[in-house]
This record gives C-alpha cells, sequence and structure tokens, in this order.
C-alpha cells in the first residue's frame, strides 16, 4: 500500500469565500468527514501546511501580484479580479497556506517521506503570474511545478489536469517550457470559464507539442473521459515525466452548478490510479494529487474519496 500524505487543516480549510459562494469554507470538511466515516484516514499520512513565505510564491508570482493580495485582504473588501474572487482579512494567509501544503507535498515526495501526497483544497489554476481569476488567489500548482524546476533542477514534469474548466494559469506560464508537459481534459471554452484551451493549443516556441487540449462537449460522461484519457496516456509516453501533478477537480463530475460535464467517481479513479502507475512504471513513483474546483458537496465526497482510494491503492 502507497503511503500518502494528506493534507488537513483550520488554515488550508479556510480557503474559501463568504456568504453564498460557491468556493464555500466548507468544503475541506465535506471531503473529511467522509474520509473519517470510510475509515480511510487510519490509512493516510495526515500532515498540516505553514503558510508558503513571499520568496516561496515568488518561485511563480511576481513581487506585484502578491502585496497587491496582501494590502487587499488587509482591507477586507472588494475583489481580486473581475467579480469572482472576493477579498477578505485573512484570506492572504488561507491561500499562502494552500501553497504552502503543495511545497510540502512537493518536498514530501522528492525525499521519499510519502509516495503520494494529497491536497484536496488546492489546484489553483486559474491564477496567473500577476493575477488572481476564477476563485485562485495564487496558484499552488505553478508554485510547485516551478520549485521542481528551480530547486530540484527536473527536466520533465507532467501536469495532468481532468477539472471541467481549463487550467489556463498554468498553460499560458510554462506555454514555451519543453520542461513542462499539460495534458488538460476541460469542459469546451465555448461553453464555460475561462474560454480558453481549444485543441490547436499545442505550446508555442522551444514548447511546441508539450501542451495537450482535450475540450468535451457539455453532457460528455465517462465513455467520452475515457475516449479523451487514452489520447492523455499517449501524451504521458511521450514526455516520461520524473513527477506527475494531477489536478483532479470534482466540477467535472454530473450535477455541478457551475459546468456541464457528466463524469462519475469513476473517472476520478481510474485517472488517479493510471497516473498512479506511469510513475511506478518510471521508477520514481511520485504523484500529487491537488482538488480543483466543485461545488456540490456530494460530489466532493465521493469524486475526492475515489482520488484518495486511489493513491492508497485500495
Amino acid at each position: 500500500m502507497a503511503a500518502v500524505c494528506l493534507y488537513d487543516g483550520d488554515e488550508i480549510g479556510r480557503y474559501g469565500f463568504p456568504g453564498e459562494h460557491p468556493f464555500h469554507q466548507g468544503r475541506l470538511d465535506r471531503f473529511m468527514d467522509g474520509v473519517r466515516f470510510a475509515g480511510l484516514d487510519a490509512w493516510v499520512r495526515p500532515r498540516e501546511a505553514r503558510p508558503a513565505t513571499p520568496a516561496v510564491l515568488e518561485r511563480f508570482h511576481t513581487a506585484a501580484h502578491i502585496d497587491r493580495v496582501r494590502t487587499a485582504c488587509e482591507s477586507d473588501g472588494g475583489f481580486l479580479d473581475g467579480g469572482d474572487t472576493p477579498a477578505w482579512k485573512g484570506l492572504y494567509e488561507a491561500a499562502a497556506t494552500v501553497v504552502g501544503a503543495a511545497v510540502d507535498g512537493t518536498e514530501r515526495l522528492m525525499d521519499g517521506t510519502c509516495d503520494r501526497a494529497f491536497v484536496p483544497i488546492g489546484g489553483l489554476h486559474h491564477a496567473g503570474r500577476d493575477y488572481a481569476s476564477g476563485f485562485c488567489v495564487f496558484n499552488d500548482a505553478g508554485v510547485a511545478i516551478a520549485t521542481l524546476l528551480e530547486e530540484y533542477g527536473l527536466e520533465r514534469i507532467a501536469y495532468v489536469d481532468i477539472d471541467a474548466h481549463h487550467g489556463d494559469g498554468i498553460q499560458y506560464a510554462f506555454d514555451d517550457d519543453p520542461r513542462v508537459w499539460t495534458a488538460d481534459i476541460h469542459e469546451d471554452g465555448a461553453h464555460n470559464f475561462p474560454g480558453t484551451g481549444h485543441r490547436h493549443e499545442t505550446g508555442t516556441g522551444a514548447g511546441e507539442g508539450t501542451k495537450l487540449n482535450l475540450p468535451l462537449q457539455p453532457g460528455a460522461g465517462d465513455a467520452e473521459f475515457h475516449a479523451a484519457w487514452e489520447v492523455v496516456e499517449q501524451h504521458l509516453e511521450r514526455a516520461r515525466p520524473q513527477f506527475v501533478i494531477l489536478q483532479c477537480g470534482v466540477d467535472s463530475l454530473r450535477g455541478d452548478p457551475l459546468a456541464h460535464l457528466a463524469f462519475t467517481p469513476a473517472a476520478h479513479n481510474h485517472a488517479t490510479r493510471r497516473l498512479a502507475d506511469r510513475a511506478d512504471e518510471l521508477g520514481h513513483g511520485r504523484l500529487l494529487a491537488l482538488g480543483g474546483g466543485g461545488y456540490f458537496d456530494p460530489n466532493i465526497a465521493a469524486g475526492w474519496r475515489a482520488v484518495l482510494e486511489a493513491l492508497l491503492g485500495h
């Protein structure tokens, strides 16, 4: 059975937004309640993260963006983007803790403390180097990738995204970087935010051919997912990554209020198992899962449980 580091705790659970916002602050609790009910908590290595320092955040983000977020959150009002991501006092610290968890998971995988790592409140893939977007303040996956490139000198990293929304913050930040291979299955941008991730977007410059986008039409279910997944497998065969990151947003499950796909938790289980197998076949076993989106509580519990079970090898 794989040793899985699972990130929980009050501070990371605070990441979210008040009132009736779809990214509410109870999402981690909904998942962890299900984990404990199923007895899966007995099989994981629980970890609490500390907030990432500004120096760590600057591995991906600009100092100006970090300062803007801190100032806006201290003012306790307004939005960090066009209207989706409200600032509140304490959000800076919670967002930095999400990044801290992803970086700690990356480091624990690199030093062998765990075989897999799961950060349920993570995968904030819309934030760019100099902006917040779509409920995402800091891009934890982006900082994790930059850490692997800069601190560990890795040359081939795979980022796989099955969230209903295109991971624009990751693709465009590394679009011309041949060391970062992305594969993104999402709802077609003609029907959903952020409107990007077209099939013809395959990378630019030296990164041409390292980026894969597989947009699906509204209503696509597990059959369409599995057809797309076969293409992902072929892409990863070419990449032969030294580290694998999975953004496993559960807003691609049937019934999510902010998307129109119809996957079942079996799709998330399959993606996680195949990536774990791929990492093992490559001889390193490193797989970092980041929770991503998901705005229907039953799907949060069922979808992420399917991910955790696959990480554990259950």
